[in-house]
């Protein structure tokens, strides 16, 4: 009998993939609802509904600086204290421009497949990512902690070939969820613009940009299942994995946080692993440090800015997944199996 057939049938066979799977699935069916339910189709009454609403905000704007210019000239004359209240000069008390008040502000939400699908990416991509890592750690860890694997050792006593059988199987078993997931995925967000928003100017670079993000996420998906795969194959258990996590989370990335902020290091993202997640997702994440001052010709002072790009993402990614699968297959081969 085919060995990976076996682990494949063995993965599928787990109760704990079952429900955590279905988990992962209605958690993302869930947000697709709720997307489409406080999203609305605008029609052009919303819209001259909402031009009204920015003509009497404009009027509303106009009326309380005429009278706040009157109440400062009144205090001017009268040499009555203002203790602050108004400037030096009340004829800067102006109205904004009427351009500056945009009717778009008093439309309900509404879905634009164009300008928000890439987002929804991100969530869809660390929900499967959470699964993946969940699953992965307790297929192998659960071998460990039961005295499964040893008694598949018995039986294919090549050590590094089961346990990257056993990963292959994993991923084969993820991939088949998360393909399946992406292809629904766009298919409700497609009908939530079609009935709730707009699918207008959605153009074949935008679907192959939509394409590439998802590709993007699916990749995440198998990389972060992998990881928990061999953390907890590392430590021959799954708390290993769902322990370190949880340590480098939140001990390590929340207080590392805290502690860079504390200490006003410049660019503190740049260290946290979060920033580069969604980097590799959305190409590239601009951080920005208002500690220093790039002054322009106009006077104008812009914070001091750096890139953190998803190659500079993928190298992370890489070299962490190179060392932590290493390490378990390392850990596979030279430690006793008992």
């Amino acid at each position: 009998m085919s060995l990976y057939r076996t682990e494949l049938r063995r993965l599928t066979k787990r109760r704990f993939t079952r429900y955590m799977t279905l988990l992962g699935l209605v958690v993302l069916a869930a947000v697709v609802v709720g997307v489409f339910f406080t999203n609305q189709k605008i029609d052009a009454g919303q819209r001259a509904k909402a031009e009204r609403e920015a003509q009497q905000q404009y009027e509303f704007q106009v009326r309380d600086s005429e009278r706040a210019r009157g109440e400062c000239e009144q205090a001017k004359t009268a040499g009555t204290p203002t203790d602050g209240r108004y400037p030096d000069d009340c004829s800067v008390i102006t109205a904004p421009p009427r351009e500056e008040i945009r009717a778009e502000w008093f439309l309900p939400s509404t879905f634009n497949f164009r300008e928000t699908f890439d987002e929804t990416l991100i969530p869809f991509a660390a929900i499967l990512a959470l699964v993946g890592f969940v699953i992965g750690a307790s297929f192998v860890g659960a071998e460990w902690s039961t005295g499964g694997m040893m008694n598949l050792l018995l039986w294919r006593p090549k050590r590094l070939t089961v346990l990257l059988t056993k990963l292959a199987a994993l991923l084969t078993g993820i991939l088949a969820v998360t393909l399946p997931a992406a292809v629904l995925w766009f298919a409700g967000f497609w009908g939530v613009a079609t009935f709730r928003g707009t699918t207008e100017k959605v153009t074949s670079g935008v679907m192959q940009s939509a394409i590439l993000t998802g590709v993007r996420g699916v990749v995440l998906v198998l990389v972060l299942t992998t990881i928990g795969f061999a953390l907890a194959s590392l430590g021959r258990h799954t708390a290993m994995a769902l322990g370190g996590v949880v340590a480098v989370m939140v001990v390590g990335q929340f207080g590392l946080g805290i502690l860079l902020s504390m200490a006003n290091v410049k660019f503190a993202e740049a260290w946290l692993l979060p920033t580069y997640a969604l980097a590799w997702m959305t190409k590239t994440v601009t951080l920005q440090d208002w500690n220093s001052c790039n002054a322009t010709f106009f006077g104008e002072c812009k914070p001091a800015t750096m890139d953190i790009t998803w190659q500079q993402s993928s190298v992370l990614f890489s070299v962490g997944l190179v060392v932590i699968l290493g390490a378990a297959l390392w850990a596979m081969r030279r430690r006793d199996i008992s």
